[in-house]
């Protein structure tokens, strides 16, 4: 089942449509290998281009990625939990600028998405419908769980569409 329009914020709406797959499983493992597919393709030397100044790089778009997804699961587990309390906002370009990636590699970001991406699978397939229903408090609104596993693919593949246009 997909998520209805009142799971979730209007932001997540653009990101939501960007994912064909009818359940979240499906759609976290069809996400899953095709970005590491694509993160596989990119030319190496591109990990640490940036295609205009105060743009970020390459491996900082792919750890604003896994940064987001561990931040989304984080709050999908507390929804599923029946933890309503809010969830603050964080700031993307804060994490960017502290985030230590001059020794990181697209090898390492991949594995790391992996890892990631896996355990959230997991997580998913163990959820009860009920579960994935039940929504809590984010800054901007209120989303179900379920919202949240969608938003998590669909915010990957704009990313990937940001890289492939913008940057190969």
């Amino acid at each position: 089942m997909r998520p209805k329009k009142e799971d979730y914020i209007p932001y997540f709406e653009n990101y939501i449509n960007l994912i064909e797959e009818g359940d979240v499983v499906s759609a976290l493992k069809a996400n899953h290998q095709s970005t590491l597919d694509f993160m596989e393709a990119i030319p190496r030397q591109k990990a640490s281009y940036f295609y205009d100044d105060g743009k970020w790089t390459v491996k900082q778009v792919f750890n604003h990625i896994i940064d987001t997804e561990r931040i989304l699961s984080y709050r999908a587990l507390r929804f599923a939990r029946g933890d309503n309390q809010l969830n603050p906002s964080f700031d993307e370009n804060l994490f960017a600028a502290n985030a230590n990636l001059g020794e990181t590699n697209m090898q390492l970001l991949m594995d790391e998405f992996d890892s990631v991406r896996l355990s959230n699978v997991l997580m998913f397939r163990q959820l009860s419908a009920k579960e994935l229903a039940l929504k809590g408090k984010m800054t901007a609104g209120e989303a179900s769980v379920l919202a949240l596993g969608y938003f998590m693919c669909g915010h990957v593949q704009h990313h990937v569409n940001v890289v492939k246009e913008r940057y190969l």
